[in-house]
């Protein structure tokens, strides 16, 4: 009997020993979640202790510590529990680890596991576990499409609206998940100024702000998704406490993100039927021309030949047409020309290629007729327009003339004329030479020997002066500034040349140049490059409007041109521009 008990006292004393140990670990709500979600994390305790150090918490936002306090009887036992509660917001997408927080209990220090979390892309709804569910019912971000079902390369227009109850304000909004719109050709359309504006959302009113405007040109046919756009923003939430002052609502600030819904269009391809061989692709509403700057001249002067469309549409999505040059004539490589602006309704304004011919002999040439054909969007047709022939007319220069059967050219008038000597222009050479020995002369006191001695002594005076120009040269910081920008301007234009195969530095290295050229012209620094200070500054220069729209053109392609698929043809075009632009503006400056 005494071995039994001495037993059962070991086994309650194991006991005992076993729920006395000291419990301290982490834990989360959820492993993985999207970058809208929030993560809650317990540092949980089973005694009380001292010098509770938190890990970091790199990648989130941290809202907290809350802590609480558990102290339970049960049937003469006491339980106990003490918690450190965080809410974390992240930041961005990865993989992170929360690292160890640490405490001290009982004068040993005690740390927890390390907990690996995945942080995806925003999800269309947010599971949050702040219990916030009461703001989002009170704000919407909603995503506004004008059309659903577009043709291939036709304009639609995406605009993101944030719906936010007249019970709540916000601050600090800012873009934590920015689409790609991969499938689509696209454009932002710059919001100046973010203003709230009275709306209803589902009968209530609200207050909304129109965020993003971007223009969209479907580049596949078929089912295409337009991904979400997540926001990260300040809510002022308001409790039910008021100032004593001023007797005010007390509004607490807290941390959300919120994401539009995803949106899914059906693109349309364009007819087969009645689709002409000369169609490349280009859809809206467009007007062509062909015309030449003069119809008469003499041979080897020069003439431009231009061919241009005009209008509304997918102007930089197509290639326009070739001339038919005529035999007899110069051709040179076209230069391409661009001046389109994006709005809401899409693309606008003219496209050029300028050809520079040069006609050779005396005569009347013929410029065929070319034709164009677009997708006409109203009528739901393809449509051609043809230009009218155009006739150069060479006054003066050798004639030529053309055999139909043989296709040879023949001259009319050839003079042939014999060879004569003159003078002594063949003579030969002598067979036995008399030659004269030179005679020494001493290089002392010698013309070479007097130069020599001089040209020192009177190099010291430009040393002195080149040294004084140098010196102010290094003290004018201002015009240093000037010469460096120039200088990378110059760097990074050629810079650009060499990436004229890979579009992503060839288009960094382009904008730079635009940038540093700007900085060395107008002693401007690249923070304060926006557009309307741009135009308004080469404006007071007195430089041409429609060279300084070329300029902002460029820069914008640049922002965008980085994100859409580019040909090297189109670089080329871009680079010529932008080399062109330059040399125009350094003139008129």
């Amino acid at each position: 009997m005494k071995l039994k008990l001495i037993f059962l006292t070991l086994f309650i004393s194991t006991l005992q020993l076993t729920f006395a140990q000291v419990k301290f670990e982490a834990k989360v709500t959820k492993k993985k979640l999207g970058i809208n979600e929030v993560l809650r994390v317990d540092f949980e305790m089973n005694k009380d202790g001292d010098d509770f150090t938190p890990p970091s918490f790199s990648g989130f936002k941290v809202s907290g510590p809350e802590q609480s306090i558990r102290s339970i009887w049960d049937n003469g036992k006491k339980t106990y529990s003490k918690t450190f509660s965080y809410f974390l917001q992240p930041t961005r997408k990865g993989n992170f680890t929360i690292k160890q927080a640490a405490i001290k209990i009982d004068g040993k220090i005690y740390k927890t596991s390390l907990i690996k979390i995945t942080v995806t892309k925003a999800v269309a709804k947010s599971n949050d576990a702040n219990g916030d569910f009461a703001i989002d019912d009170n704000i919407h971000l909603v995503t506004e499409v004008s059309k659903s079902n577009p043709y291939l390369n036709e304009a639609i227009t995406v605009v993101y609206k944030l719906y936010v109850s007249r019970r709540l304000s916000i601050s600090d909004l800012n873009i934590a998940d920015s689409p790609k719109y991969s499938d689509f050709w696209s454009q932002d359309i710059e919001v100046k100024r973010l203003m709230g504006e009275p709306g209803t959302y589902k009968g209530e009113p609200y207050t909304y702000v129109v965020f993003r405007k971007t223009v969209l040109y479907p580049q596949k046919t078929g089912k295409l998704e337009i991904e979400p756009l997540a926001l990260s923003f300040k809510v002022g939430v308001p409790t039910n406490r008021r100032d004593r002052f001023s007797g005010r609502r007390i509004f607490n600030q807290v941390d959300k993100m919120v994401v539009s819904s995803k949106r899914v269009i059906n693109v349309k391809p364009l007819p087969i039927e009645g689709r002409p061989d000369n169609f490349s692709g280009a859809v809206g509403d467009f007007n062509f021309k062909v015309s030449t700057n003069k119809t008469s001249l003499d041979a080897t002067e020069s003439l431009d030949a231009n061919v241009l469309v005009s209008g509304g549409g997918n102007l930089k999505l197509f290639d326009l047409p070739k001339l038919n040059i005529p035999d007899g004539m110069e051709e040179y490589e076209p230069q391409h020309n661009e001046r389109v602006r994006t709005n809401l309704t899409g693309m606008r304004g003219t496209i050029s290629d300028t050809y520079t011919l040069v006609p050779q002999h005396k005569g009347d040439y013929s410029i065929p007729p070319v034709s164009f054909s677009y997708f006409d969007l109203k009528t739901e047709a393809y449509k051609t327009i043809e230009s009218d022939e155009i006739v150069i007319n060479v006054e003066k220069g050798p004639a030529v003339s053309y055999n139909d059967t043989s296709n040879e050219v023949s001259q009319e008038r050839v003079n042939k004329k014999r060879v004569t000597q003159i003078g002594n222009q063949f003579r030969f050479l002598k067979s036995s030479a008399d030659l004269q020995p030179i005679q020494n002369k001493y290089f002392f006191k010698s013309t070479l020997y007097w130069i020599s001695l001089v040209t020192p002594l009177l190099a010291v005076p430009l040393f002195l002066f080149f040294g004084k120009k140098r010196q102010q040269r290094l003290d004018d910081i201002s015009g240093n500034r000037v010469r460096k920008a120039d200088k990378l301007a110059r760097k990074y234009l050629s810079e650009a040349k060499k990436n004229l195969g890979s579009q992503k530095e060839f288009y960094i290295a382009m904008e730079r140049a635009l940038h540093n050229y700007l900085k060395a012209k107008l002693h401007i620094q690249t923070s304060d490059m926006s557009k309307d200070r741009i135009q308004r500054l080469l404006k007071e220069r007195e430089v041409e409007e429609t060279v300084t729209i070329e300029f902002i053109a460029l820069l914008e392609s640049c922002e965008f041109a980085r994100y859409t698929p580019s040909s090297t043809s189109a670089m080329q075009q871009d680079y010529d521009k932008a080399s062109r632009v330059i040399a125009t503006i350094d003139k008129q400056l």
